[in-house]
C-alpha cells in the first residue's frame, strides 16, 4: 500500500492478463456476498485488455454482471468511436451476460438529455448516502491526466450535484459525452487504473507521486471507504521514485 493506494506492476506481456484475473477474482467475491456484480468499464486500451482476457478466465457468473459505462461519447452504436459498440463486438458477444444487464448511453438523445438518462440507468445498482455504489470501476487514463471524461482544468472536476454529467466541449473528440462524475467515482467499492507504456510514465508519475496544487484528475480519484488499485507494466511504471 501506498497513501491509499495498491501499486501492481508487471511485464507489458503480463499485464492483461493480470488485470482480467484481478476482475475475474472481485467478479467472484461481489457475487457470493451480494448476489451481483456491478461494474463500470472504460474505453482505450482497458476495453482492450477486458475483452482479450476475460473471455478466457473459467468460473465467472456472467449472468450475474450488469455492465455500466464509466463514460461514453454520443455517438451512433455503430461509430467506431463508441465504447459500447467495441464492447458488443469484442466481449459481449463471447459471453452470456444477458442484454437486459448491459447498460448503455443512448445516442439518440441531446447530450444533456443523455446524462440524465442514464443517470436513471444507475438507480438499480445499491445506493450509500444518496450515491450509486459500484463493486467495481475499471478507469483508464489518458496522457493528459484524464480519467472517464474529466478533463484537467474542466469545470466538470468540481460537479458535485449529479451522478452523471454531459459534456459538450471536449477538449478530445467528439466533443459530447457524457460522464461519471466525482462523487460516483469515489463511492465505489474498488476502483482500479489500469496504465501501459512508456509514454504514460511521467503522467502516471504526477499522479502517483506528484504533490500538485491542482492534481490531475486521476489523481482525485480517492475512493472513501473502497479500494484503489493501479495496474501498471514497466515502462508506464518506470518514472517512479519509490519501490513498489
Amino acid at each position: 500500500m501506498s497513501g491509499g493506494k495498491t501499486i501492481h506492476i508487471y511485464d507489458e506481456k503480463e499485464l492483461p492478463s493480470k488485470t482480467c484475473a484481478f476482475i475475474a477474482e472481485k467478479s467472484k467475491q461481489a457475487i457470493a456476498a451480494r448476489g451481483m456484480f456491478h461494474v463500470g468499464v472504460s474505453g482505450g486500451s482497458v476495453a482492450k485488455f477486458m475483452s482479450s482476457g476475460l473471455p478466457e478466465i473459467d468460473g465467472i457468473d456472467w449472468t450475474k454482471w450488469k455492465v455500466f459505462f464509466c463514460d461514453e461519447r454520443i455517438v451512433p452504436f455503430d461509430n467506431d468511436d463508441s465504447t459500447y459498440k467495441y464492447f458488443k463486438e469484442n466481449l459481449f458477444g463471447k459471453v452470456n451476460i444477458p442484454k437486459e444487464n448491459i447498460f448503455a448511453v443512448d445516442p439518440s438523445l441531446t447530450v444533456e438529455d443523455a446524462a440524465k438518462d442514464y443517470a436513471k440507468k444507475l438507480s438499480c445498482i445499491p445506493t450509500e448516502n444518496n450515491l450509486p455504489v459500484f463493486d467495481m470501476l475499471v478507469l483508464g487514463m489518458g496522457p493528459d491526466g484524464h480519467t472517464c471524461s474529466l478533463f484537467p482544468g474542466h469545470k466538470l472536476l468540481e460537479e458535485a450535484s449529479v451522478t452523471v454529467a454531459p459534456i459538450s466541449d471536449s477538449p478530445k473528440p467528439p466533443p459530447c459525452r457524457v460522464t461519471l462524475t466525482f462523487p460516483v467515482v469515489n463511492a465505489a467499492k474498488c476502483a482500479m487504473f489500469i496504465s501501459g507504456g512508456a509514454s504514460k510514465a511521467e503522467v502516471v508519475q504526477r499522479v502517483l507521486e506528484g504533490n500538485e496544487s491542482e492534481p490531475l484528475p486521476a489523481a482525485r480519484v480517492k475512493p472513501s471507504n473502497g479500494e484503489l488499485h493501479w495496474f501498471l507494466d514497466n515502462g508506464a511504471a518506470g518514472a517512479l521514485k519509490a519501490k513498489y
